[in-house]
């Protein structure tokens, strides 16, 4: 992911003011751009990084940053670079594992605008929006939804309706999704290729719907996390390959990897019911119960078709908790 004074958007997909009904200009001057350093033993580093970098947007007068939150996943020490040129340390408020919201408060005072939330239900397919990233204009993508639609993660993440835009932006972890409102309606978090309208395969961005996080926000101020019952994980990063479910990845002292589940095993079942797409993988295991909860799974492997019995746990277990310093 370049960093935010490296890299350009083209000048042919920049978002121009006159083409909006909002002030854009104050609508992006609520981007700022966030690095993270993550220790180097902490669970995630491997994977994600000691040192990762994207964006986030004001979402509160007070300098509260709505991002996403694998950018923030055990941070030890966050930079934030606002539009003005100022650079200011924040603090990892909390993240949420089943939406992918990270947030962080600036500590300092920012006096800069704060993006409200609209409401991303009411976006339809085809809708001109801007994917707002730190730096202004050119930083930023003139972008049209192009689809709404169930998203399955391999790192067991679901969404049962994100928001898919295009053209993609070229630095999309934790960009804006401002709607035509200038709200705020989504946060970016991954870039993908996909076919639209049946032509040739393009990069797209998904994005996070803003409406999933209303009924948890209150919950990440006070807890750091959602108060409820976490899901069970096992560790597994499972794709589709010919429509079989394969594993190909496991999380290092995991409870996948704990209980002999192999990178090249195909999931058969969950708990006796057949699974043949990834969000019905990850579902079935999320109805067995809360994290701790045993979960059979029914795999092949080598010419056999055996059970294993994985018992589950919490993500955040394994994951380093915020500190302030």
């Amino acid at each position: 992911m370049a960093s935010v004074s490296d890299w350009k958007v083209p000048s042919s997909v920049q978002p121009k003011p006159e083409d909006y009904a909002y002030d854009l200009e104050v609508a992006l001057a609520g981007m700022v751009a966030l690095r993270a350093t993550v220790p180097a033993d902490a669970f995630t580093a491997e994977t994600l990084g000691t040192e990762r970098a994207g964006n986030g947007v004001i979402i509160r007068g007070n300098g509260l940053i709505l991002t996403i939150g694998y950018l923030i996943t055990e941070a030890d020490t966050i930079w934030l670079t606002l539009s003005d040129g100022r650079s200011v340390p924040g603090h990892v408020l909390g993240y949420d594992q089943e939406t992918g919201f990270g947030l962080v408060q600036a500590l300092a005072k920012l006096d800069m605008p704060a993006l409200e939330f609209g409401q991303s239900a009411a976006t339809s397919i085809g809708e001109r929006v801007v994917i707002g990233g730190a730096g202004g204009r050119q930083h930023s993508v003139a972008a049209r939804i192009v689809a709404k639609q169930e998203f399955a993660g391999y790192w067991e993440y679901v969404l049962d309706e994100a928001i898919f835009t295009a053209p993609a932006h070229p630095n999309w972890g934790g960009t804006g999704l401002i709607g035509p409102a200038g709200d705020l309606i989504g946060i970016g978090s991954l870039q993908l290729q996909q076919a639209v309208d049946k032509g040739p395969a393009q990069n797209i961005n998904m994005i996070v719907p803003i409406d999933l996080l209303k009924p948890i926000f209150d919950d990440l101020l006070k807890f750091g996390r959602r108060n409820a019952p976490p899901r069970p994980w096992l560790g597994l990063y499972a794709t589709e390959v010919e429509n079989r479910l394969v594993i190909v990845g496991l999380a290092d002292r995991g409870p996948a990897k704990r209980a002999d589940l192999r990178t090249g095993d195909i999931v058969l079942a969950v708990a006796g019911t057949e699974v043949s797409d990834l969000a019905g993988l990850f579902r079935r295991i999320w109805a067995r119960g809360q994290a701790g909860v045993e979960v059979p799974i029914t795999v092949y492997r080598d010419g056999d078709t055996m059970e294993l019995r994985v018992q589950s746990s919490e993500r955040d277990r394994f994951l380093k908790g915020p500190s302030l310093h």
